[in-house]
């Protein structure tokens, strides 16, 4: 099977990477992952850290999200399925900003964030191909796609 290039972007206070990534070893898929920086600290200081302190924290922030999109965009544009998680505590413009930038170069998206998002994320969500709550789902997708076949009647089938 052809390895396929998964990139996870979003909410980066939970474990949901972690989840995915380990229900899809289960599975034996072949993916390989790429995800933002998650060190909040790292992500955020990189610029001024590398090219120098700024006084004003608007050209503080301005060199770090420069430098990250440098990562972000090269790995989105690499990405064979970009999914984007909208957590619960924290607004994710930037995720918003990845799902726009992935829908503009044609790539599959899959959102994932609990309902109560539902209203807010209505035009991310109409730009995803598949909206999903769990990590599950989304490991359940990812099979579907790469391998054409449903988890549950596999497991119905064997139980039978």
């Amino acid at each position: 099977m052809e390895e396929w290039t998964v990139y996870l972007s979003g909410e980066i206070h939970t474990d949901w990477r972690e989840q995915i990534k380990a229900g899809v070893e289960a599975a034996g898929l072949p993916i390989e992952f790429n995800a933002p920086v998650t060190i909040h600290e790292n992500s955020d200081d990189c610029g001024v850290e590398i090219l120098g302190a700024e006084s004003d924290p608007f050209w503080h922030d301005h060199k770090g999200a420069k430098m990250n999109a440098i990562r972000t965009r090269t790995m989105i544009e690499q990405a064979d399925i970009v999914v984007v998680r909208f957590g619960e505590k924290y607004k994710q413009w930037n995720a918003a900003f990845d799902a726009g930038y992935a829908a503009a170069l044609g790539k599959p998206i899959i959102t994932m964030h609990e309902p109560e998002h539902r209203h807010a994320l209505k035009e991310v969500d109409g730009a995803a191909l598949a909206v999903a709550r769990t990590a599950d789902e989304i490991v359940q997708i990812l099979n579907y796609v790469i391998t054409g076949e449903l988890r549950g009647r596999a497991n119905r089938a064997a139980a039978e």
